[in-house]
């Protein structure tokens, strides 16, 4: 009997330190189905959402579309399990992908039922969509077998290369700045139909709601602005003129007394074409050119900031420019009053390499 007993408390103790369950998931490859991304737009009925999701099948088998009418995020994967044989993972999980419908009436519910699986990366990347999704997806998918792969492929690509060609956003980047005092977060926005999948600029958050965003042509003033302060093509179509290798230093005062946020902005490029009137072999002409680029900076600078103030959004940080080792930091409310009405002085400066050989 001690022998019995001894044996029992021994199982016991294997079982602790190994994890053992009544509950257990089988993981094994052929029992599985990771998924890359999830779509959210809004459902049918009012208070619904319609999620979906394409499962990249483990073994030789035509990939399926999902899609589902829930209320509760959670329940699309639950519902995606009774229509397959093999259990949703989202361990794999790297795209959300919001229409804009779902995005102007908030998404901070939706993330923080992403963020509660354990099972999902921090670096899953955050994307608004305009348009038919679906239609693109059914539409492609038969032609391009790894699809979901090349959307995440593209993300990361600009992610890592950081040449301000699009925004990239990714979960943990946008719930730091939602909870940040001076901050409001961005996610890139896509213009998508049945046949094109097509990046149109990046839309602006506050309190998680989308707010508004740029144009293609205002977010080439963006990229500069942000973080990154580099693209590696702009192109210029009043001017005739396509600049490579534009870098930027931007230096932001906050002038408290007399209600003015100033920005001087240091620019340097190249010319990679130019089909414009000016001679610019001539150093006069090259001077005329620097003169026209750095106004057309100074406005679109400036029409881009008053977007901003009347979004009552600030994706660039300014607002932390007000805090100092000698003073206490502005609350958040006084900043977004002082930001909305604050006067706008931008001041370009552009150092040009001429077109060569």
């Amino acid at each position: 009997m001690r022998a019995f007993t001894s044996f029992i408390l021994l199982l016991s103790s294997m079982c602790l330190l190994t994890g053992c369950s009544p509950f257990t998931d089988d993981n094994t490859v052929e029992e599985i189905a990771p998924v890359t991304f999830l779509s959210v737009e809004a459902g049918e009925e009012k208070g619904k959402l319609k999620v979906s999701t394409l499962v990249p099948p483990v073994m030789k088998e035509d990939k399926q579309f999902f899609s589902t009418n829930v209320t509760l995020l959670e329940q699309g994967r639950r519902s995606f399990n009774l229509k397959y044989y093999r259990e949703i993972k989202l361990g794999q999980l790297r795209m959300l992908f919001i229409n804009e419908k779902v995005a102007k009436n908030g998404i901070i519910s939706l993330i923080d039922t992403i963020l509660i699986d354990p099972d999902v990366s921090p670096r899953l990347y955050l994307v608004v969509l305009k348009g038919d999704f679906e239609a693109f997806i059914k539409n492609r998918m038969q032609r391009q077998k790894d699809l979901d792969y090349y959307l995440y492929r593209m993300f990361k690509h600009y992610e890592q290369g950081h040449q301000g060609e699009i925004s990239v956003t990714n979960i943990h980047e946008f719930m730091e700045k939602v909870y940040s005092p001076y901050s409001d977060p961005y996610i890139p926005v896509f213009k998508v139909n049945k046949e094109n999948f097509n990046y149109e600029g990046t839309g602006f958050f506050e309190n998680g709601k989308l707010k508004g965003g740029t144009d293609k042509n205002q977010d080439q003033f963006f990229q500069l602005l942000n973080k990154n302060h580099f693209l590696k093509n702009m192109v210029i179509t009043p001017l005739d003129v396509s600049l490579g290798e534009v870098r930027s230093h931007v230096t932001t005062h906050v002038n408290l007394n007399d209600h003015t946020v100033s920005f001087k902005i240091n620019y340097r490029g190249r010319i990679d074409e130019y089909r414009g009137t000016k001679d610019l072999d001539r150093q006069a002409s090259v001077y005329e050119l620097v003169g026209e680029l750095e106004r057309y900076m100074e406005e679109g600078n400036v029409s881009l900031l008053k977007k901003m103030q009347e979004l009552k959004v600030d994706p660039l940080e300014v607002g932390g420019k007000t805090m100092s080792p000698a003073s206490k930091p502005m609350p958040e409310e006084d900043w977004k009053k002082f930001w909305e009405s604050a006067k706008i002085k931008v001041d370009c400066h552009f150092e040009l390499e001429p077109l060569s050989i």
